[in-house]
């Protein structure tokens, strides 16, 4: 299973809806990293994706977006997504 990172927030109903999305698809290891807790998390998620909303999701090395951008994934390539073996 690739590995998923998952930038949220704590009051963030698109960052619930993600994870049940991706629990759905048989995801259930996902490394949340809260944003609104620290700033150091929150400066390290927008170098990554030069965004500041939340959720930010990656799959693997992939930035998939926000929530909407992963609800507009086909179900068999988001599952092809997540059965993609971890990077060494």
């Amino acid at each position: 299973m690739a590995e998923v990172t998952l930038y949220g927030s704590d009051h963030c109903p698109y960052c619930v809806r993600a994870e049940l999305l991706l629990r759905s698809r048989g995801c259930h290891t996902i490394n949340k990293i809260m944003v609104d807790r620290d700033p150091q998390p929150l400066a390290e998620m927008m170098a990554r994706t030069g965004r500041r909303t939340v959720p930010q999701i990656f799959i693997g090395p992939r930035h998939i977006g926000g929530y909407d951008d992963l609800s507009r994934i086909p179900g068999s390539e988001l599952d092809m997504l997540l059965a993609a073996p971890p990077a060494p």
